[in-house]
């Protein structure tokens, strides 16, 4: 698991996200919306929507409000048709590199602000092209590791198109291609595991390690930042730091 998902998943174990709750599930349902807009209200059918929907149920959102935004999109709705993904490459700290995945209606003001937000923590964004090519799209499902039988959960989720499990500290990672995700995720519930969470991620093909905890913190700081701005609704990034150190800086 790269140290952008450990990260993750330590905040998500803290409750971190629910400090953010109503603007977390803002930028959730607008990415269900223009799915929806785009693709069509059927999740069967529509891989973008399947996957929105995988997210936001990782972060408990309510039902009804994924079926609050499926019908919004579905319908003749000026803020849907409004936005588009646009995607910013950079660097941060020690040559991380950086993926931005936005949602936006202002294409000046979004680049204006994730330009800001990589100088104010010491990065610089790049033009198209920069990193992108450092990363991968797959599917990721993380199950806790403790108790787990791993071979039960290895059977069940390649049964289910999954291509790899892991132990990384205190999570099993599932790995599988993007169109895989949902079955994988539900297969491995079916068998009995509790899963902790399931998105599509760009997961980097090689990682900066970061061992110091000043160098953490600024390379988090860019990170947070990033994932904190309006228009923005994923941040990927390929460093390696450990998971004390993590643990450190989230506390």
């Amino acid at each position: 698991m790269s140290g952008h998902s450990k990260w993750s998943s330590i905040k998500h174990k803290k409750g971190a996200a629910d400090a953010k709750r109503g603007k977390l599930f803002s930028k959730l349902s607008r990415a269900i919306i223009v799915a929806v807009k785009e693709g069509g209200p059927d999740p069967a059918a529509n891989l973008a929507l399947q996957n929105a929907i995988e997210k936001a149920r990782s972060y408990s959102m309510p039902k009804d409000n994924v079926e609050r935004a499926i019908a919004k999109g579905a319908g003749a709705d000026a803020e849907a048709s409004d936005f588009e993904t646009v995607v910013y490459e950079g660097y941060g700290p020690e040559g991380v590199a950086v993926l931005v995945e936005a949602l936006t209606d202002n294409r000046n003001r979004t680049a204006s602000d994730v330009r800001h937000l990589f100088s104010k923590h010491g990065g610089n964004l790049g033009a198209t092209g920069a990193v992108a090519w450092q990363f991968e799209r797959r599917g990721v499902v993380l199950v806790a590791a403790e108790g787990m039988d791993e071979e039960a959960l290895l059977l069940a989720a390649a049964d289910a198109g999954a291509d790899d499990v892991s132990l990384d500290g205190s999570s099993l990672v599932i790995s599988s291609p993007p169109e895989a995700l949902a079955g994988v995720r539900r297969a491995v519930e079916a068998a009995g595991f509790r899963v902790e969470s399931a998105e599509l991620a760009m997961i980097p093909k090689a990682t900066v390690a970061i061992a110091d905890e000043s160098t953490a913190r600024k390379v988090l700081g860019l990170v947070e930042g990033l994932e904190e701005a309006d228009d923005v609704q994923d941040v990927y990034a390929n460093f390696d730091i450990p998971e004390t150190v993590l643990e450190a800086v989230a506390s």
